[in-house]
C-alpha cells in the first residue's frame, strides 16, 4: 500500500494513503474526540465532534471522513477547534434528556464522557426540545427518543451490518427522529431484536427491556423455586462490567455471584447445548439418510429465526426443529427436574442469563410452552446480571471460583464454543463424525468453521465415506447471501449454521457495551471467542455425546434423541410473519409479537 506523509500537531506521520486523518492521528498517538463515528459502520461526519484544522482549508474538517494527502498539515487542538467542538456538544446537550443519574448508561455513556473531557459545566442554550417518545411495547428493546442524538449508528448497523434496515431518520429539521417506518412500535416492526442497535448506540436512546425487578421478586418469594442458567458467551464478557479486560473468562466467579444473589439452583446452559447437539445431530443424520429437507439450518439463534420467519419464510422447513438450548433447559427443569425433586413445576421460575436481547422475545413465544407452562420465565442480559450483582453489593472481583450445581451444571468443551460463530457447527460435527464412523475420533478441531474474517465460511468434509457440505454465516446480512445462493441453485449444502450477530453470541445485543474508541483497536468478536475456545481445550470431555449427565437424562427420562418424549419437550415449529401488519393480515389483538404473531 502506498504511503503518504503528513504533519499532525507538529509531528510527521507516515500512514497508508487510504487512511483518514482520524486514523492517522490515532496511529500517531493523538486522540481526536468522536461521537457518531463507528469503525467500518458509521463513518459519516454527522456529529462534527471530530473537527480539525487543516492548513489551506477554508473551514474546519471532519477528520473521520477526511482522506489523508501528501504534505497535509493538521492541527487538532487549536483554540478554534476547541471552542467549536465544545459549542457543538453544548448544542447536542441543549436538546438532550440530561437525566444522567437515572439513565442506564450512566458512567458508560460516550456523550457523558465527552462532556466531562471538554469541561462543559453549563448549557448556554435554552429553548424548545424535540418531543421525546418512549416505545417499550416489545419484549426486548426500549426506544427513548428523548435521548437520541441522531448520530445514525443504530441506523447503519441495522441496515449495513444486519441487512434489515428497520430504523431510519423520519420527519424533517428540528423534528427529525430515528424510528421504524410508518412510526410503528418496535413491537410491530419486522425487527429481529438482535440488539445490535443497542450495542451501537453511544447514549441511552436504545436499551433492553429489563426483567431485574421481576426476578428479585421471585427470589424473595419463599414459595417460588428459582433456577438460573447462564449461556456460554456470558462468561466471556461479564467481567467487563467490573473493569476486567475484554475477553476475560469468569466462569467460576459468575457461578459464585449467582449463588450469592439467592438463586436456589445455579446451572449452566452448556448442559442444554450438549443436549441440543444430540437432538440436532441426529436430526441432521436422519434428514441425510432418509431424504429429509436439506440443507438443514441451525435454530439456536432467535434473531435468525425471526429473520427467517419475516424475510425467508420459504426456508422455514429447512430449520432444525430443535428449540434453542436455554429453552430446552427450561423444559427439562419443569419436567424431569421437577419430577425427580418432587417440586410442582408451576412453582419453578426459570431465569436465563443470555448475551442476547432477542432471547427475551423468544421466551415469550407461544410455541415455548409445554403443558401450558413457559419453558423460561425471565431473561437477563449480561449487562442486567452485572447490574444485579452491583445492586447486591457483591464484590465480584474478590470472589473465589465456584462450580455450577449438579447435574445440569455438567458440560463438555463442545457446548462452550456454542457462543462463537462456527461453534454450533463444530460441536455438531464432533458428534456426527463419531456416530457415522463408530469411532472415538481424536481430530476434533474443525478450523475451517472458525474465525470472523469472513462473513461466510464453507467446507466439504468426508466422514465415513460421506461427503458433507457445510456453511457458516454470522450476521443476518450474510445469512441472506447464503440463502440467496441456495435459492438460485448456486450452492448445495447439507448443513448451515446461522448466527444472527456478527461473530456469534459473544457479540450479542445483551453483551457489555464497548466504546467506539476501543473498537478502533480491538476486535471484540475475536477476544471474547478466545475465552470460549480456551475453556473448550481444558475440559475433560470435548464431545457432547460424552457428557455423562446427558446419557443419564436419556436413560432415565427422554429415551432416545429425536424420540417421542424429546419432540414433546425439546422441539418446536415456526410460522411466516408479515413484514408489516395490514387490516387484512392483522387481527388488532395488541399482541407484543411482531406482526401479531397469532395464527391469523
Amino acid at each position: 500500500m502506498e504511503k503518504v506523509t503528513l504533519t499532525i500537531n507538529g509531528n510527521q506521520v507516515q500512514v497508508p494513503s487510504n487512511y483518514t486523518v482520524l486514523e492517522a492521528a490515532k496511529e500517531a498517538g493523538i486522540d481526536i474526540p468522536t461521537l457518531c463515528y463507528l469503525k467500518d459502520i458509521n463513518e459519516v461526519g454527522a456529529c462534527r465532534v471530530c473537527l480539525v484544522e487543516v492548513e489551506g482549508a477554508r473551514s474546519l474538517q471532519a477528520s473521520c471522513v477526511l482522506p489523508v494527502s501528501e504534505g497535509m498539515v493538521v492541527r487538532t487542538n487549536t483554540k478554534k477547534v476547541r471552542e467549536t467542538v465544545k459549542n457543538v456538544v453544548e448544542l447536542i446537550l441543549a436538546n438532550h434528556n440530561r437525566e444522567c443519574l437515572t439513565c442506564f448508561r450512566n458512567k458508560n455513556c460516550e456523550l457523558q464522557t465527552l462532556t466531562e473531557e471538554l469541561g462543559i459545566e453549563d448549557i448556554p442554550y435554552q429553548g424548545e426540545k424535540r418531543p421525546g417518545t418512549v416505545d417499550d411495547k416489545s419484549h426486548s428493546i426500549v426506544r427513548d427518543a428523548s435521548k437520541c442524538i441522531l448520530c445514525g449508528r443504530c441506523v447503519n448497523v441495522c441496515k449495513n451490518v444486519q441487512g434489515i434496515g428497520i430504523l431510519d431518520f423520519t420527519n424533517r429539521g428540528f423534528y427529525t427522529e430515528v424510528a421504524p417506518a410508518f412510526d410503528v412500535s418496535m413491537a410491530d416492526a419486522p425487527c429481529i431484536y438482535c440488539g445490535q442497535c443497542i450495542v451501537a448506540c453511544p447514549v441511552g436512546a436504545l436499551r433492553e427491556k429489563t426483567d431485574i425487578e421481576r426476578i428479585w421478586d421471585a427470589i424473595d418469594n419463599p414459595d417460588v423455586h428459582v433456577i438460573v442458567q447462564t449461556a456460554p458467551a456470558v462468561r466471556a464478557a461479564l467481567g467487563e462490567e467490573f473493569g476486567l479486560p475484554i475477553g476475560t473468562r469468569v466462569t467460576g466467579k459468575m457461578a459464585a455471584s449467582l449463588r450469592r444473589l439467592g438463586f436456589d439452583k445455579v446451572y449452566d446452559t452448556n448442559f442444554a447445548a450438549d443436549l441440543t447437539i444430540l437432538e440436532e445431530g441426529h436430526e441432521l443424520l436422519n434428514r441425510i439418510q432418509n431424504g429429509g429437507k436439506l440443507p438443514m439450518i441451525t435454530s439456536c439463534s432467535p434473531g435468525w429465526i425471526r429473520y427467517c420467519e419475516f424475510y425467508y419464510p420459504e426456508f422455514l422447513d429447512n430449520l432444525s426443529t430443535c428449540k434453542s438450548p436455554h429453552q430446552m433447559m427450561g423444559a427439562v427443569l419443569k419436567s424431569y427436574y421437577a419430577e425427580k425433586n418432587n417440586i410442582d413445576p408451576k412453582k419453578i421460575f426459570v431465569v436465563s442469563v443470555m448475551p442476547c436481547t432477542s432471547k427475551k422475545t423468544e421466551s415469550a413465544r407461544e410455541e415455548m410452552k409445554v403443558n401450558g407452562l413457559r419453558d423460561v420465565d425471565a431473561v437477563l442480559t449480561t449487562r442486567e446480571l452485572g447490574k444485579m450483582i452491583k445492586q447486591a453489593r457483591i464484590n465480584f472481583l474478590e470472589l473465589s471460583d465456584e462450580k455450577f450445581d449438579e447435574i445440569f451444571g455438567e458440560y463438555t468443551g463442545a457446548a462452550v464454543i456454542f457462543g462463537a460463530t462456527g461453534g454450533v457447527m463444530e460441536a455438531a460435527l464432533r458428534t456426527v463424525a463419531d456416530v457415522l464412523t463408530g469411532e472415538d475420533l481424536e481430530n476434533i478441531e474443525y478450523q475451517a468453521v472458525r474465525g470472523v474474517e469472513e462473513g461466510i465460511k464453507e467446507a466439504e468434509l468426508e466422514i465415513a465415506g460421506n461427503k458433507i457440505r457445510i456453511a457458516v454465516a454470522h450476521g443476518t446480512a450474510n445469512a441472506a447471501k447464503v440463502l440467496d445462493m441456495v435459492k438460485a441453485g448456486e450452492k448445495d449444502y447439507h448443513f448451515i449454521e446461522v448466527m444472527g450477530c456478527s461473530g456469534g453470541c459473544v457479540t450479542g445485543g445483551g453483551q457489555p457495551q464497548v466504546n467506539a474508541k476501543t473498537l478502533m483497536d480491538v476486535d471484540v468478536r475475536v477476544e471474547r471467542a478466545k475465552a470460549l475456545y480456551e475453556e473448550d481445550t481444558i475440559m475433560e470431555e470435548r464431545k457432547s455425546h460424552k457428557n455423562p449427565m446427558i446419557k443419564k437424562l436419556y436413560d432415565e427420562f427422554l429415551g432416545e434423541p429425536n424420540g417421542h418424549k424429546s419432540h414433546e419437550l425439546l422441539h418446536t415449529h415456526y410460522h411466516k410473519k408479515e413484514i408489516y401488519p395490514t387490516e387484512e393480515n392483522c387481527c388488532n389483538c395488541s399482541s407484543q409479537e411482531a406482526a401479531c404473531g397469532c395464527e391469523k
